[in-house]
């Protein structure tokens, strides 16, 4: 897991007070609001940089499926620590969709929640501000297996063990 400091991030918002920028760089790290990037994904050059996109928890997230390919990163937001559908939409995403890219957790991101993020497809966080990154990269090491297959290994245990994985 990759914990976010925003205050490092190499990922930029392109906004403005006319939406993104028309001509992004080349080699940026840009972010764009789904909206944006349904307004630009047609022109966006994103063979000469790496592009973000960010999902509300309330969208089907099957809408970006045509442009997975496109996308270096998917942020996904968690408004409050007790809506949990940025879960499905990650394990969506990795499980049904196949997306190989960046799957980012933003918002009210608790400790407690990084073994439930890291089992449905997350592999990025920023943590919410009163959260300890030592705290964190302790959560992960509570549970050393899980009965249930996940999005990073879809076999349940029982069928690792037998076949001696």
């Amino acid at each position: 897991m990759k914990f976010i400091d925003p205050h490092h991030d190499q990922w930029h918002r392109a906004a403005g007070e006319d939406g993104p920028r028309p001509a992004p760089r080349p080699r940026e790290f840009s972010l764009l609001a789904l909206e944006q990037w349904h307004a630009v994904r047609g022109h966006w050059p994103t063979a000469l940089q790496h592009v973000g996109v960010i999902m509300p928890n309330d969208h089907d997230i099957e809408i970006l499926q045509p442009d997975l390919a496109r996308l270096t990163l998917v942020m996904l937001q968690f408004p409050k620590w007790t809506d949990g559908r940025a879960y499905s939409q990650a394990r969506v995403l990795r499980a049904r969709l196949g997306f190989t890219g960046e799957i980012r957790a933003t918002g009210e991101v608790l400790v407690d929640m990084l073994p439930l993020l890291q089992r449905t497809g997350f592999d990025a966080v920023q943590l919410r501000a009163d959260q300890r990154l030592e705290s964190a990269q302790r959560a992960l090491r509570f549970f050393a297996g899980h009965y249930q297959g996940d999005a990073i290994e879809p076999r349940p245990l029982f069928q690792r063990n037998a076949q001696g994985v």
